[in-house]
């Protein structure tokens, strides 16, 4: 086996991600994910806790970064400001990344168990940013409803790019999204 071959988490990934589109989730097993990478079961578990968890292991990085961003924003931004220039950083993480996030998308849609922890996964990032924006200042239950209105904004310009079709940058759609929000929100 190739164990010293570089990127064995990157690869135990790729294996995953095309194993689970072409037997399912359920149905693959980390031997064989381990096999399609080149590794052992063994490399396998010292990268990833389970096979659920190569689906959502840059979640607490993606977390931080939006986190970082947010908190770093000019003093004088507005909360909904303040969670675009967040959202903006995200982005540019997706760059180049849109067949994988659709094959991923694809196989989280398809098990309740992974659109739970995907949900799980949502909630942290609203809660984590709730607490960013408090700590600028920001007062409840503002600061609540802008964590909440962010991740939303997210979630929508999420899926319409990886829609199938869709080729402008998810930044666009993210903005695209956050003004649609803010006509929703003054009655527009």
């Amino acid at each position: 086996m190739g164990r010293w071959q570089p990127d064995a988490r990157g690869r135990l990934a790729k294996a995953a991600l095309e194993l689970y589109a072409e037997h399912g989730y359920e149905q693959t097993t980390v031997a064989e994910i381990a096999k399609r990478a080149g590794l052992t079961e063994r490399t396998f578990f010292r990268h990833y806790a389970d096979k659920r968890e190569v689906l959502f292991s840059g979640a607490a990085d993606l977390e931080a970064l939006i986190v970082r961003t947010v908190a770093d924003a000019p003093r004088s931004a507005a909360p909904l400001d303040a969670l675009a220039a967040g959202l903006d950083s995200v982005a540019e993480v997706f760059t180049d990344q849109r067949e994988h996030a659709r094959r991923r998308h694809a196989v989280i849609t398809a098990h309740a168990e992974l659109q739970e922890r995907e949900l799980i996964k949502l909630a942290s990032m609203a809660s984590a940013l709730a607490d960013t924006l408090r700590g600028r200042g920001v007062a409840e239950p503002t600061a609540s409803l802008a964590a909440e209105a962010g991740v939303a904004v997210f979630k929508v310009a999420f899926e319409r790019w990886i829609a199938p079709g869709e080729e402008r940058p998810m930044q666009q759609l993210i903005r695209e999204s956050l003004t649609e929000l803010k006509a929703v929100a003054s009655g527009a």
